[in-house]
């Protein structure tokens, strides 16, 4: 897990690109600083050591014929796997060294093989051709500028400004958050400024997909099968060379997934007068994890938001990325992976009111808006927009499924990576692995739910898991009391996007 950045714009001296890579020295503090520089390209990385602790492991890694380098984000889990059926002749231990080597053998062909979250970047030294990519689904971030002509990406914002000062904003970006508190197809707050897509590659300076949630109907996954496909998906996100522990709320997702890793530690998150810690102590007793609980005082919510803000210089999402930032920041003295349920309400339709009115209903925009959208004022032409990926894939549950499991997925995933990358923790997401994503895709609304009970196969198959109570809870949302944080009578969740672009001086 680290923090990846490159330019090859000439006029980027090394002092400027290392000073911009310090920016993010908090995604790898074990091996901040690492650079190369060939003929105008410049690749920064910093390192948090998980696999391979050993510094051989460092990046920018230079394969063995010394013709290509990477810089790497990320984790592929099944990279042992790879290693043994390319016969790859390896000096390290590390997933990077594998991928590297895998690109030299497969070409972009390699993504398809992997199973993991990554956004990377490999530079052939000789004909200085680029090749980046990123996951699937994009857990790992990656933002980029073709300022001038020339490419610079990084894993983070905040290095892009420091670069290039990009202050003028995206009027469809802030209007896209504004509504529904994140970013979509690519864009971001700042003009210049886009995140590279999800599922994708670049080569020769063209953007190819290779990956893309399946359409049309499936047939519903035997017991066996999605049983297999969830227990392989955590043992995966297990391997590790450092501590792992678990995110525990007290509901299904985390505590099934808590279950399952069957690691040690536990954590959960709250204020004294809003939290979930019962739950969180009933999931800790019945698995037999030695759980802590982290308080948050609401005086200092708003400061706390502040200072994040002004670090990372874009806006958070829903206000629980606080939660998740003061929960972590305690993880760290643990464990340096944490495991996170992000996904089960995505595959197995927990939102229980959207599903069941894309369920029962024709397509209607206002109604769409009125279940889904965090902005209270109306904006249809940005619902439109954002849902145009979507609307082939059928009816209106196909769509505001595929919606939920990409673009709001997405939006999940940027907020745990901000949260916890912040405190040099890697999240990992078995929910969000490829294989069950790719199962789930198109498997009826029937399946998912039954007797109006939301993820019904994760609380039936897993029963044995979970105690009963927590099968049996409600869900509820990740609790802030923003009611005793802003006074004003204005829409909370307007007052709480507006308060993130004050902060950054964005007035529009």
């Amino acid at each position: 897990m680290c923090g990846i950045l490159f330019t090859n714009d000439p006029d980027i001296d090394r002092v400027l690109f290392l000073n911009a890579l310090i920016e993010m020295n908090h995604r790898g503090p074990d091996s901040p600083g690492g650079y190369q520089f060939y003929n105008n390209h410049q690749l920064g990385h910093n390192r948090l050591k998980i696999i391979d602790i050993d510094d051989r492991s460092n990046q920018p890694f230079t394969s063995s014929n010394g013709k290509y380098d990477i810089i790497f984000n990320g984790e592929i889990y099944n990279f042992k796997e790879l290693a043994k059926e390319y016969d790859l002749k390896l000096k390290t231990k590390s997933d990077t060294e594998v991928l590297l080597e895998l690109y030299i053998k497969l070409g972009p062909s390699m993504l398809n093989k992997l199973n993991g979250m990554f956004s990377l970047l490999i530079l052939n030294k000789e004909t200085f051709e680029l090749f980046i990519a990123r996951d699937r689904l994009g857990i790992k971030p990656l933002y980029y500028t073709n300022y001038k002509g020339f490419m610079t990406v990084s894993s983070e914002i905040a290095p892009l400004i420091s670069l290039y000062g990009f202050s003028k904003p995206d009027e469809i970006g802030i209007r896209q958050y504004l509504k529904l508190r994140a970013f979509f197809n690519g864009r971001t707050y700042l003009q210049k400024i886009n995140m590279f897509p999800a599922g994708y590659y670049m080569l020769n300076n063209k953007f190819i997909r290779y990956w893309q949630l399946p359409k049309g109907r499936q047939k519903n996954p035997a017991e066996e099968e999605l049983v297999e496909l969830l227990k392989s998906s955590v043992q995966y996100r297990c391997i590790s060379d450092v501590e792992v522990g678990s995110y525990l709320s007290g509901g299904v997702d985390s505590t099934l997934i808590a279950a399952l890793a069957r690691k040690i530690d536990s954590w959960t998150v709250g204020f004294s007068s809003m939290n979930e810690f019962d739950w969180g102590r009933l999931g800790a007793q019945y698995i037999g994890t030695n759980h802590r609980e982290v308080l948050v005082n609401e005086e200092e919510f708003l400061q706390i938001a502040e200072s994040i803000i002004k670090k990372r210089k874009e806006p958070l999402s829903v206000p629980n990325e606080i939660l998740l930032y003061k929960m972590t920041l305690e993880v760290k003295t643990k464990n340096t992976v944490i495991l996170s349920g992000e996904g089960a309400d995505e595959l197995f339709f927990g939102y229980d009111r959207i599903f069941n009115w894309a369920r029962n209903n024709n397509w209607d925009l206002d109604s769409f808006d009125s279940h889904y959208s965090y902005g209270s004022h109306k904006d249809n032409e940005i619902l439109e927009d954002v849902l145009a990926p979507f609307m082939d894939y059928g009816n209106p549950i196909d769509v505001v499924a595929a919606f939920f499991q990409i673009a709001h997925l997405h939006g999940l995933l940027r907020r745990l990576d901000n949260a916890t990358m912040l405190c040099s923790v890697e999240a990992r997401v078995p929910f969000v692995d490829h294989r069950l994503v790719e199962r789930m895709a198109g498997v009826s609304y029937d399946y998912r739910v039954q007797n109006q009970i939301s993820k019904y196969p994760l609380k039936t198959i897993f029963q044995k898991y979970l105690p009963k109570e927590i099968i049996n809870r409600k869900k509820v949302g990740f609790p802030v009391p923003l009611s005793n944080i802003f006074s004003d009578k204005k829409p909370l969740m307007d007052q709480w996007l507006r308060f993130n672009l004050d902060t950054l001086g964005i007035k529009q």
